[in-house]
């Protein structure tokens, strides 16, 4: 290799080998780095797109940023048919493989803690929507009134609306709450996300909820099937599940009794 490294994750070594044909970042093919008994998977990325300022521009280019983050995610989700993968962040460049092996030195004793807890690990991720307007299961309360015959049908007209605007979300919110209770005492681990801005994520509706479980992947089918008999429970609220993933919002943090 005479590019720099791009780092994907660290990993236990690989019980099967990597696909034949897997590539990264840049088109470049995906490699074990060995070292000190774990692996890094590396690939080649040309220098004059990912050092400091190549990269600082490039966060400006949404089509480039959006290829080099599904080439990344493509190498993760490979990974992890055949182990359990650390993920690192997009864009984690070294100078050269010795740099790599630096970097595996440095964080060892976190890298193995880490993949013990999560081994044998999957990460699924739960949201809730409240539905936006326009869609069938909006409340009559927040759809337009009738044109006021006077400033005082206006204000009733107004407070009814808020009143059931505040109906509405205090329902998504006990439901939110009892389901993420629900997912928690079945997952081993679990993370709440702050809810996402539907400008930036482009999904329908109010996001309530947004939380990741982390689940034996043993285990998964059954988590399912509990997000499953819950979709129903609630008219007007959506609830989306997605995964299994690597365990992303796991990785850089210990669980809540170590941390304590």
């Amino acid at each position: 290799m005479s590019g720099l490294r791009y780092v994907y994750a660290i990993c236990r070594p690989l019980e099967a080998p990597l696909q034949a044909q897997l590539t990264g970042v840049a088109g470049a093919p995906a490699k074990p780095l060995h070292h000190h008994g774990l692996v890094a998977v590396v690939s080649e990325v040309p220098e004059q797109d990912f050092t400091e300022d190549a990269l600082r521009a490039h966060l400006e280019d949404l089509d480039w940023l959006a290829a080099t983050a599904r080439a990344h995610q493509g190498v993760i989700d490979a990974l992890t048919v055949v182990t359990t993968p650390l993920p690192l962040r997009l864009a984690t460049v070294f100078r050269d493989d010795s740099g790599v092996r630096s970097m595996i030195e440095a964080r060892e004793e976190h890298f193995l803690r880490t993949l013990d807890r999560l081994s044998g690990r999957v990460e699924w991720g739960v949201k809730v929507y409240l539905e936006s307007e326009g869609q069938e299961s909006e409340p009559a309360a927040e759809r337009p009134a009738p044109k006021a015959a006077s400033g005082r049908d206006y204000l009733r007209q107004r407070r009814r609306q808020t009143r059931a605007s505040e109906d509405l979300w205090q329902r998504a919110e006990t439901f939110a709450t009892a389901l993420h209770e629900k997912l928690a005492a079945f997952a081993e681990d679990t993370r709440l996300h702050a809810p996402q801005n539907a400008t930036l994520s482009g999904a329908a509706g109010r996001n309530v909820l947004n939380a990741a479980y982390l689940v034996p992947r043993d285990r998964s089918e059954e988590f399912v099937e509990l997000v499953d008999r819950t979709k129903d429970d609630a008219p007007g609220l959506r609830v989306e599940l997605t995964g299994p993933w690597a365990a992303y919002s796991f990785a850089g943090e210990l669980p809540e009794e170590e941390r304590a």
